[in-house]
């Protein structure tokens, strides 16, 4: 990846062609062949946009994944 758009396209791709996916952040990194920064930076973007959540466990999963609005 050479941008974060780049990551940020990359990782809305593979979670949508895999529903129920769940990505440690460790496991983002190696996928995207990113940096910890621009991984860090892309994983908060797409929570902040509300297309990620973090689990209770420290996953990554897509928020319309699962029980949507039962979120605390």
């Amino acid at each position: 990846m050479r941008t974060i758009n780049d990551a940020l396209r990359h990782l809305r791709s593979v979670f949508l062609e895999m529903p129920g996916l769940r990505l440690t952040p460790e496991q983002v990194r190696r996928l995207c062949g990113i940096e910890w920064t621009m991984c860090k930076t892309a994983l908060v973007a797409l929570v902040d946009e509300n297309f990620l959540r973090v689990t209770a466990d420290g996953h990554y999963v897509r928020s319309t994944d699962g029980a949507v609005g039962f979120m605390s």
